[in-house]
C-alpha cells in the first residue's frame, strides 16, 4: 500500500509539529520497548524500526523541499529542526540499553533469517560508533559535536546555494554568443531596461553553457573565477567541520576520522584507498598527458595565443576538438534529447531488461513540471517515482536520488511500497520550446535511474537494510554507475532519440560518433575524480586547518592533476559532497564503485544487453536484495569472482 501524502510548502509546519510530536511518541516507546522483559526480534527490534520508518516519512519531505523548492520558510523550519533530531538520534546512539538489547537478542536468536541478522550487526555497529561505551562526559561531547556537524553542514550548503543564486553575468554583445545551442541562447535571452540582453549564472545549465561555448575568453575567465571562489564564508565552516570530525573519531578511537568513517565501507583502510587510487592514477597519467597536449596542440592552431591552457579554456576548447575529431557536439544532439521522450524510452529500456512498467499517475507535487510514476512488475505494484528535472533558481544544483519510503512490512501485516525522487537541473523548458538535454544530461538521468531502481525495486521485509538502506556507501554508486552505462548503446538510443520538430530518429553515423566520442578525455577525466578523492580521503587523515587543507590540495593537484588550476581556485569552498553531503572520507567511492559497475557492464556487452540470465541475476543477486547482506557477497553472487580493475580501465578506453 501507499501512504498518500501532500508535498508541498504549503502544509510544511504542520509537518514540523508532527516530527516534533513523533519524536517524544517515539521516545516514550523506546522505554516502553525497554521495559519488555523477553525481548525478541519480533517484539522489540520491529517496532523500533517501524517507529524511525513513520518519523522518516514526515521528515524527509522537510528536507526534501529544502533542497528543490528553497525558501527563506524552508531554511527556517529545516534547520530548527535538524538540532533537534541530531539530539534524538545522538540519544539513542548511546542508549546502552538499547545497545545490550539488541546485542543480547543476536546472541539469543538462533533462528534469525539474513535481513535480520544484518539488521542487527548494522545497529550494533552503530552504536559503537557513536559512543555508546564511552563515559558520561564524552559521550555528552561526541552528542554536541553531533549537533554542531549538522548544523555546519546545512550552513555549508545554504552558503552554496545562496551565493550560486546572487551572481549574473550579463552579455550585450549577441556576436560573442554566437556559438551557443539556440536552446541555451533562448534561456539566457531577458529584457533588462528595454533591451534585449543575455543573462548567465552559476546555475548548471547556463554555467556550463557559456563555459562550453562563450568565445570571450575575459568572460570565460570572469564567470569561471565567480563560480570557484563561491561562499568564502565557508573556508571558516569546513575548518570547524574537519576539526569536529576528527575530535569525534578520536573520542571514538581512532587516529582520524578516514578510518571512523571506512568501518561502514568495503575498503578496509585508508591506506587501502590511497593505494587503489594512486594505481589508477598511475595507469592514466601517460594517457591523460597525451590527451592535454593534443588539446593545447589544438588550442593553438585554433587561434590560442597564450603558453597555457587554464581551466577556464578547457570546456571550450575541447568541445571544439571532439567537435572536430568525432563531427560531435552537444547542440547537435540536443533536438534528438527531448526531456519526455528520453524519460519514456528510460523507462522502455528498463521494462525490456528488467520486465518493469512505468504508469504516469497524478498527485500532489510540489512544483507543476514535477511528474509522479508507479512501477509494476507482473502487473503488482512495486513503488513510487518523482521525477523533477528541470533547472530552477530555488533548487540545489546537481543531480541526486532521494528515498522517501523504503520497502517494508508495517505492524499490521501490509507491504508498505517505497518511494524515491529523483532531483537534476537540466535546461528548463517553456512556453515555446521543450527541455533539450546533452548527452551527458542523457548520462546523469540514467545513473540517477539507478539509484532509484536500487531503492525501488528491493523486496527486502526490514526497513533498516531495504533498498540503499544498510549498503556499503562505496558500494552504493555500483547500480547507477552500472546503468549509465547503457545510455549510448545503439538499441537503447533507438527508444528514445528523436527528432522533437521532424520525429526522425537519430541516424546510425550520429549514434556511431556518439559512442566513439563517449570517452573522448576519459583518462584526464579519471585523474580530475581521483584529485578529489585523495584530498577528501587526506584532509580526514589528520587534524588540518584551512591553510594546511589548502595545501594538502595543492600537493595532490602536483602529484595527480595534468592541469593545475589558477591560484584563486578554491574548489573546497564548494565542495559539498564531503562538507554538506555524505561523502566524508568516502568521495573514492565513486571510483570504487565503478570497477564493480564496470564489471557487470562487460558482462552484459560481451554477452547480450538484454541477456535475460545476467539481468535477473543482477535483479536477484544485487537491487532485490538491497542492503540486506554485504555489498561483496552480492557481487560474488552476481559475477561468481573479484570484480577486476582491468574492466574500468577497457570500459573507459584507458590505455597505459
Amino acid at each position: 500500500m501507499f501512504v498518500e501524502f501532500k508535498l508541498n510548502e504549503d502544509n510544511i509546519e504542520k509537518q514540523k509539529e508532527i516530527v516534533l510530536k513523533i519524536i517524544k511518541e517515539n521516545e516514550k516507546k523506546i522505554e516502553e520497548l525497554l521495559n519488555i522483559e523477553n525481548k525478541t526480534y519480533e517484539n522489540f527490534i520491529t517496532p523500533y524500526q517501524l517507529m524511525h520508518e513513520r518519523l522518516n516519512f514526515y521528515f524527509s519531505p522537510i528536507s526534501h523541499l529544502n533542497s528543490v523548492k528553497n525558501s527563506k520558510k524552508t531554511q527556517e523550519i529545516y534547520s530548527s529542526l535538524l538540532p533537534i533530531l541530531t539530539e534524538y538520534y545522538a540519544k539513542l546512539g548511546q542508549n546502552r540499553k538499547l545497545y545490550e538489547s539488541c546485542k543480547k537478542i543476536y546472541k539469543n536468536s538462533p533462528n534469525l533469517n539474513k535481513e535480520q541478522k544484518k539488521v542487527l550487526e548494522d545497529l550494533i555497529l552503530e552504536f559503537e560508533l557513536s559512543g555508546v561505551g564511552l563515559e558520561e562526559e564524552k559521550q555528552k561531547e561526541i552528542k554536541e559535536i553531533m549537533i554542531k556537524l549538522s548544523n555546519l553542514q546545512n550552513r555549508f550548503s545554504q552558503n552554496l546555494l545562496d551565493a550560486t543564486n546572487a551572481y549574473e553575468m550579463i552579455v550585450e554583445d549577441k556576436e560573442e554568443l554566437n556559438e551557443l545551442p539556440k536552446s541555451d541562447l533562448e534561456n539566457a535571452k531577458i529584457k533588462k531596461e528595454g533591451r534585449e540582453v543575455y543573462r548567465f549564472t552559476l546555475q548548471q545549465p547556463s554555467y556550463v553553457a557559456y563555459m562550453t561555448y562563450g568565445k570571450n575568453r575575459k568572460n570565460r575567465e570572469k564567470i569561471y573565477k565567480a563560480y570557484v571562489t563561491r561562499a568564502p564564508q565557508n573556508e571558516e565552516i569546513l575548518e570547524e567541520i574537519l576539526e569536529l570530525r576528527f575530535k569525534k573519531a578520536n573520542l571514538l578511537g581512532f587516529k582520524n576520522y578516514a578510518e571512523l568513517s571506512l568501518k561502514k565501507k568495503m575498503a578496509s583502510s585508508p591506506k587501502e584507498v590511497i593505494k587503489f587510487l594512486k594505481e589508477l592514477a598511475k595507469k592514466s597519467k601517460n594517457q591523460a598527458r597525451r590527451e592535454f597536449q593534443e588539446l593545447f596542440e589544438f588550442a593553438k592552431a585554433n587561434g590560442f595565443e597564450d603558453d597555457n591552457l587554464q581551466s577556464f579554456d578547457l570546456a571550450y576548447y575541447a568541445e571544439k576538438l571532439k567537435k572536430e575529431k568525432f563531427s560531435v557536439n552537444d547542440e547537435d544532439y540536443m533536438p534528438y534529447f527531448e526531456k519526455s521522450r528520453v524519460v519514456r524510452g528510460l523507462f522502455d529500456f528498463i521494462e525490456e531488461l528488467f520486465k518493469i512498467s512505468f504508469k504516469k499517475i497524478e498527485t500532489s507535487v510540489w512544483d507543476e513540471k514535477v511528474e509522479v510514476y508507479e512501477l509494476s512488475k507482473d502487473s503488482n505494484l512495486i513503488g513510487r517515482l518523482y521525477l523533477d528535472l528541470e533547472a530552477r533558481a530555488d533548487k540545489r544544483g546537481g543531480a541526486w536520488m532521494d528515498e522517501w519510503v523504503t520497502h517494508h512490512i508495517n505492524e499490521k501485516g501490509e507491504k508498505i511500497f517505497p518511494v524515491a525522487y529523483v532531483v537534476s537541473n537540466f535546461s528548463p523548458s517553456k512556453e515555446n520550446s521543450p527541455s533539450l538535454l546533452k548527452p551527458n544530461d542523457v548520462e546523469t538521468l540514467f545513473h540517477e535511474m539507478g539509484h532509484a531502481l536500487h531503492h525501488l525495486l528491493s523486496e527486502v521485509k526490514e526497513p533498516f537494510v531495504s533498498g540503499i538502506n544498510g549498503v556499503e556507501w562505496d558500494a552504493v554508486e555500483f547500480p547507477s554507475q552500472f546503468l549509465e552505462n547503457f545510455a549510448y548503446e545503439e538499441k537503447i538510443l533507438k527508444k528514445f532519440a528523436y527528432h522533437y520538430k521532424s520525429g526522425k530518429p537519430l541516424s546510425k553515423d550520429m549514434i556511431r560518433k556518439l559512442k566513439k566520442a563517449k570517452n573522448f578525455q576519459s583518462a584526464l577525466s579519471m585523474l580530475r575524480q581521483i584529485e578529489f578523492a585523495l584530498f577528501d580521503m587526506l584532509i580526514h587523515m589528520g587534524k588540518y586547518n584551512a591553510k594546511e587543507v589548502q595545501e594538502i590540495l595543492d600537493r595532490v593537484r602536483e602529484e595527480v592533476a595534468i592541469i593545475k588550476p589558477p591560484s584563486y581556485n578554491k574548489f573546497q569552498w564548494g565542495f559539498a559532497h564531503i562538507f554538506a553531503g555524505g561523502y566524508a572520507a568516502g568521495y573514492y567511492s565513486y571510483k570504487w564503485a565503478e570497477v564493480l559497475s564496470a564489471d557487470a557492464y562487460v558482462m552484459f556487452s560481451d554477452n547480450g544487453i538484454f541477456n535475460e540470465e545476467l539481468a535477473d541475476s543482477f535483479y536477484e543477486e544485487i537491487l532485490k536484495v538491497g542492503g540486506s547482506r554485504e555489498a561483496m557477497e552480492s557481487f560474488l553472487k552476481f559475477k561468481g569472482e573479484k570484480p577486476n580493475i582491468d574492466s574500468l580501465l577497457r570500459v573507459s578506453e584507458i590505455e597505459e
